[in-house]
């Protein structure tokens, strides 16, 4: 007879947690587990208590009600200091009087760590980030994209379980931003950490997220893979947050079409579009129909049951499949082709060839910039 196996401890467990600021309740009764190693995404708007969530788990903030567990162990018992627990903002918060080597070294040196020790451990950890060449530089001297790496250098240093990012990507600008959803997820595996990442970004959290918590009103309403959240929203207002454009989210009332076989069509203005789905539980009952844009399809061919409509508009959104090519000697390069889902299911390891596109070549003056 086999052993059962046990269920493993969280890393992370959130109970009941409740927040409030005056009369607005910002966490209510909000739950959580997170797996060691995990990278959950929190995904929400503004307001929704994200980044209180993450002031909570660092232990910056005491709850109202509920508890924090980090390794079977109530935090509530031990101060930020003793959590191992990182945290990252998104407005970088640097010491401006220190260099960005300072900046990083500044969590080692409160552990009181060995010279040689804390030099090693920085330059590791710029090496990564790609910000070996500016570790002399004051916070004034570098780019927003350097800052943003050099916060997240500091909070990476000292290898934390669980390290706690805030919308770090916000405020950079799309070059940066793009680069660093591919590089984020290099970065997590090599240090182990546990990593919590909140965004207002739904790209962000379908591109990092082992998981995505989609937070509404203080609380969780979905907890899912990248793929659930989106093709199978369990609520309406975690539906509506994904997509560009948005879902269509129409409220009908099934009903029965003429006719054998009882198949089932859902009135639109004076007309029916019918359900290919057997879901005779629905007949009479009102609902919302939603359709995800991709979904609803469009022909010049009529078909038996298709809903009437005119073409008004077209507008090209350009659905790419970005392709990160990297030759033998390390030089990076980015591809893009029409959308392939058999390429974007590859995850590296393919070998090819890129070419330039006849005529598309261009150049520009190294001094000025301008086209030649």
């Amino acid at each position: 007879m086999k052993a059962r196996k046990e269920p493993r401890m969280p890393h992370l467990k959130i109970s009941g947690l409740s927040k409030g600021f005056g009369r607005k309740q910002v966490l209510d009764g909000l739950d959580l587990e997170v797996q060691r190693g995990e990278c959950l995404v929190v995904f929400g708007g503004s307001g929704s208590g994200k980044t209180t969530l993450l002031r909570h788990i660092a232990g910056l903030l005491t709850p109202d009600a509920g508890q924090v567990w980090i390794d079977g162990q109530p935090a509530g018992d031990s101060g930020a200091q003793q959590r191992d627990v990182a945290m990252a903002f998104q407005n970088f918060a640097l010491y401006p009087h220190m260099s960005a080597f300072e900046n990083i070294a500044s969590p080692l040196r409160a552990r009181r760590m060995d010279e040689a020790a804390i030099a090693q451990q920085v330059r590791e950890v710029a090496a990564l980030l790609r910000i070996g060449p500016v570790l002399g530089h004051s916070p004034r001297q570098l780019s927003n994209g350097q800052k943003q790496r050099t916060a997240l250098a500091r909070s990476l240093v000292h290898r934390p379980q669980m390290l706690l990012l805030d919308d770090p990507l916000r405020n950079v600008d799309a070059k940066i931003r793009f680069e660093m959803r591919i590089e984020f997820p290099k970065l997590f595996r090599a240090f182990g950490s546990t990593v919590l990442y909140v965004t207002q970004d739904y790209r962000e959290a379908l591109a990092l997220g082992d998981r995505i918590g989609v937070l509404v009103d203080g609380r969780f309403q979905q907890i899912d893979s990248p793929a659930g959240v989106y093709h199978n929203p369990q609520s309406r207002a975690v539906a509506r947050l994904f997509g560009d454009p948005p879902m269509n989210l129409l409220e009908v009332t099934p009903r029965r079409r003429p006719g054998p076989g009882g198949a089932l069509e859902v009135p639109i203005g004076a007309r029916a579009l019918a359900l290919p789905e057997p879901r005779a539980d629905l007949a009479g009952r009102r609902c919302v129909l939603g359709v995800r844009p991709e979904d609803l399809l469009f022909g010049t061919d009529p078909r038996p049951g298709a809903l009437p409509v005119t073409l008004e508009a077209a507008m090209p959104m350009n659905v790419r499949t970005v392709a990160l090519l990297r030759t033998d000697d390390g030089v990076e390069l980015l591809s893009s082709r029409p959308e392939d889902p058999a390429l974007a299911a590859q995850r590296g390891h393919l070998r090819g060839f890129a070419t330039l596109a006849p005529g598309r070549s261009m150049f520009f003056d190294p001094v000025s910039g301008a086209r030649v």
